[in-house]
């Protein structure tokens, strides 16, 4: 029999391409999408994606979404409350198993394992190890459809908010920026592809520079995915606008 799992979700790339492999697994049902909501914007943590893009998503591909929504940059500490709370929800539902679209930060695989053994649901990271350079490759190669929807300021100019990655993109990546941005350099929302049953609508909206304060306590917050943060930290936001199919056709 099938484990049943779950698969936390970002929208972005790395997620889309792991689920991929989790659906031909027929070791695993992956029956619920889970993904962390801002309750002050109403967007994807990181990401800044809004939630109704997130839920015509989840929909195009054909799993319910669960948000968990969380204040506004939580510490850790409210942040595992909150995660926590979510997963004993999960583990009374009969689901054994998370999937993760990680690749290769370990601290951030530890932790999430640690958390999880906890309740006793078991990790999967079908990414883990594989070459960046390659997995962006075959995103590309099966027919993934992705747009830069957060880059980090310090490593990336303001032109790649916005930008859909395709062959050219890899080609203009600066040196040190992982090709997939595992170290945090940049965020993607994907809005076609073959776990897609219909393509996700949308319009680009502005480009928004935004700062942020890393609490100290936060400033090595391994789940983050981020290497420790300086004080502060500028990204460029490519606004996503959800259009209807009434809309699009008009």
């Amino acid at each position: 029999m099938a484990h049943k799992s779950y698969f936390n979700w970002s929208g972005g790339k790395d997620s889309s391409l792991a689920l991929y492999h989790a659906l031909k697994d027929n070791n695993y049902s992956i029956e619920r999408l889970l993904t962390n909501i801002n309750n002050q914007y109403g967007r994807v943590s990181m990401h800044g994606v809004q939630e109704a893009l997130m839920e015509q998503q989840a929909e195009a591909i054909g799993l319910p979404l669960q948000k968990l929504v969380l204040p506004d940059q939580p510490s850790m500490s409210e942040y595992e409350a909150y995660m926590m709370q979510t997963l004993q929800g999960l583990k009374e539902e009969q689901f054994t198993h998370a999937f993760f679209g990680d690749i290769f930060l370990e601290d951030l695989k530890v932790y999430r394992e640690t958390q999880l053994a906890r309740i006793g649901v078991n990790a999967v990271f079908p990414l883990w190890k594989r070459d960046t350079t390659e997995l962006l490759h075959e995103f590309i190669d099966l027919g993934f459809k992705t747009i830069l929807v957060c880059i980090k300021a310090e490593l990336l100019d303001q032109s790649f908010a916005g930008r859909i990655i395709d062959r050219d993109f890899i080609k203009d990546l600066p040196k040190g920026v992982d090709p997939c941005g595992e170290n945090g350099e940049f965020h993607t929302f994907v809005f076609d592809g073959p776990i897609f049953q219909k393509p996700v609508l949308f319009e680009k909206g502005e480009v928004v520079f935004r700062e942020y304060k890393a609490p100290k306590e936060d400033s090595d917050n391994c789940f983050s995915g981020q290497p420790p943060r300086p004080a502060s930290m500028g990204f460029w936001f490519c606004d996503l606008l959800p259009v209807t199919q009434k809309e699009f056709i008009s």
